[in-house]
Parts: structure tokens; C-alpha cells; sequence
């Protein structure tokens, strides 16, 4: 069936996910938020005046869960240790994975997933900027907090400054604790496993690991429970602002990147006497072009020369049989 007439095409350009482009745009967002938190690093006093004021609003709220989760990981190894490997590895291994997932079996909501994991991982790190927290683990003795990744050091490859490889804890900011992108992150893979898992095993794995996680960052003393809802609210302004995201990168793409560029079809004086309009880039033409002696009518390929009878002014004839089978009657 022909289009209808148009004068011209606003070509809308398509993108096609490649791999190729998605690593490196991944990989910067990483190189982004782990330069972030290096130059964010506050002064230290602020940042534990931040830390103690969460500690405190948390136990007038009766909020503070981190010390007897902090103690029983301190006193029982067979706890604390794979506390630890959770949370030294899991948030590398977890949400990566899930990505390749969603990528090459779950494309049409791979970008949209994408989009709100970038877009709340960059508001973590306005956070980071904008109140460094000390972690409970880095407080004074007093307040009766273990660091159990140093207690626990020699069972990981994590030195006693921070999760970092031993050697390399100084290459992280230990200040930017709130929010926490642990559990902000581990709630995105919950909702991605959640909605397009399809198992009850993935459903189970959709709440249990969020949940987890929070505890883990708790009693390893990393991160304040406060800490951990700050990581849920962030995921959740990023999933209300990635539609936004989304449309300004189109619109970005649309004016600056390769696309289809909207060309008019010439229209020459043949065509102007005939009313014909040519839509360019489709593959039907809108009505019969007559130049020439040609006649080409909807849905031919290569135009029909036809000798005319007829004196000239004299009018063919509407019968089928003078114009051929297939062509389109007269204009009158």
C-alpha cells in the first residue's frame, strides 16, 4: 500500500547496541565514580561529625541495628569472613553479570536498566560530595565499633584500610559512605531479577539479596543503616529520572550524531503540473508521474515508454486497452 503524500521525512535515528560501545561507556561511568570518590574526600573532621550525627538520629529513632550486627560478626568468624568477601566482591561480580544478562537476552529493557543504574550511581556521588561520612568502622574505639575486614584481613585478599586489594586502600575514598551504593546497587540487581528473572529461585534471589547486603554493610561496619536507606532513595530519584536521561540523550544523538538527514525530493515541472509529491527514503512514490511519454504508475520499478497516438491536444482515451494493462486512468 503507498504512503501517504509528505513533502518530507524527519528521519528519527535508530541506535543499535553494540557491545563495543556500551563497554567503554560502562567502564567510564566506573572510571567516574571511582575518581569521585578520590576527589571528594572531605575534610576528616566533617566527615565524622557527619557519621556521629547519623549515629545519633539513629538511636533516638531506636534505628541502631549496626552494633549488635557489628558484634555478632566480630565474635563469630564463620559469619563475619564471607560478610566480608560479600562485600569486598559481589557488587563487582553481581551487577556486571547482570548487565551481560540483560544485554543479549533482555535487549529491549537493557537500556532503560542501564540508563537508571548510571543516572543513580552519578547522584551517589553528588552525596559523596556533598557529606562525606565517616563510616562507623573508622569512629574512635569508644563508640564500640569493630573494623572486621582488618580483623579479618588475612582471609582476603583486602588489606586493614579498606576493601581495596592490600596496599591500595589509600586509592579509595573511606569517607564516602553515605549513601550507600552497596545496597543501592544490590536493590537495582533485585528489581532487574525481580522482573525479568521468571523463576521462583530468581524471585527468592531478587529479595534476598538486597536484604543481605544491607546487613552486610552493617555488621561489617561500613555503612549505617541510614546509610543503606540513603542508597535505596537514590536508586529510586535515578529510576524517576532516567525517561528524562533517556530523552535528552535521544535528542543529543538526534542533532549531533550520525542520523538520516530529512532531503526533499527535486520537484521538477513535469511533476508540479502532474500534483505529484516524492516521499525520499520510501520505497513507494505517492502517485503517477508522467514525463516525457513515461508513465509510471504506483508500485512500478522502471517506467513504460508508450508512443502516443493522438494529435497533438488530442485527449487519450480512458480505455484500458490504449494505455495498457496496469496503468492508471487519466487525469481529467
Amino acid at each position: 500500500m503507498p504512503h501517504a503524500d509528505i513533502a518530507g521525512v524527519e528521519a528519527t535515528p535508530r541506535t543499535r547496541l553494540r557491545w563495543w560501545t556500551e563497554l567503554p561507556l560502562i567502564l567510564l561511568v566506573y572510571a567516574c565514580y571511582s575518581a569521585g570518590r578520590l576527589l571528594a574526600r572531605g575534610d576528616v573532621s566533617t566527615a565524622v561529625d557527619h557519621g556521629l550525627a547519623i549515629l545519633d538520629i539513629e538511636k533516638a529513632l531506636f534505628l541502631n541495628a549496626e552494633h549488635p550486627l557489628n558484634r555478632l560478626f566480630t565474635r563469630e568468624p564463620w559469619i563475619g569472613v564471607p560478610a566480608d568477601f560479600w562485600y569486598a566482591s559481589l557488587h563487582y561480580l553481581i551487577t556486571p553479570v547482570l548487565l551481560v544478562w540483560l544485554f543479549r537476552s533482555r535487549t529491549v529493557h537493557y537500556r532503560a536498566a542501564r540508563t537508571w543504574l548510571m543516572t543513580s550511581t552519578f547522584i551517589g556521588l553528588i552525596g559523596f560530595t556533598l557529606l562525606p561520612t565517616c563510616p562507623p568502622r573508622l569512629l574512635a574505639d569508644g563508640h564500640g565499633f569493630v573494623d572486621t575486614m582488618a580483623q579479618y584481613s588475612s582471609y582476603g585478599w583486602w588489606g586493614g584500610e579498606a576493601s581495596a586489594p592490600k596496599g591500595l586502600g589509600g586509592m579509595t575514598n573511606q569517607y564516602a559512605a553515605m549513601p550507600s551504593l552497596h545496597v543501592g546497587w544490590a536493590l537495582w540487581c533485585g528489581v532487574i531479577l525481580w522482573r525479568f528473572g521468571g523463576t521462583r529461585l530468581t524471585k527468592v534471589a531478587a529479595v534476598a539479596y538486597p536484604l543481605i547486603t544491607t546487613i552486610v554493610v552493617m555488621g561489617t561496619a561500613n555503612h549505617y543503616f541510614l546509610d543503606a536507606v540513603a542508597g535505596a532513595a537514590v536508586m529510586g530519584a535515578g529510576l524517576l529520572l532516567a525517561p528524562y536521561v533517556m530523552r535528552i540523550m535521544d535528542r543529543a544523538r538526534a542533532r549531533f550524531g550520525p542520523g538520516a538527514t530529512p532531503v526533499a525530493a527535486p520537484v521538477g515541472p513535469a511533476t508540479r503540473g502532474a500534483g505529484a509529491t516524492v516521499t525520499v527514503g520510501s520505497a513507494a512514490t505517492s502517485s503517477s508521474i508522467v514525463s516525457g511519454g513515461c508513465q509510471t504508475s504506483a508500485g512500478e520499478r522502471i517506467p513504460r515508454q508508450r508512443e502516443s497516438r493522438f494529435a497533438s491536444g488530442a485527449e487519450p482515451s480512458a480505455s484500458p486497452q490504449d494505455a495498457g494493462d496496469g496503468a492508471p486512468a487519466p487525469a481529467r
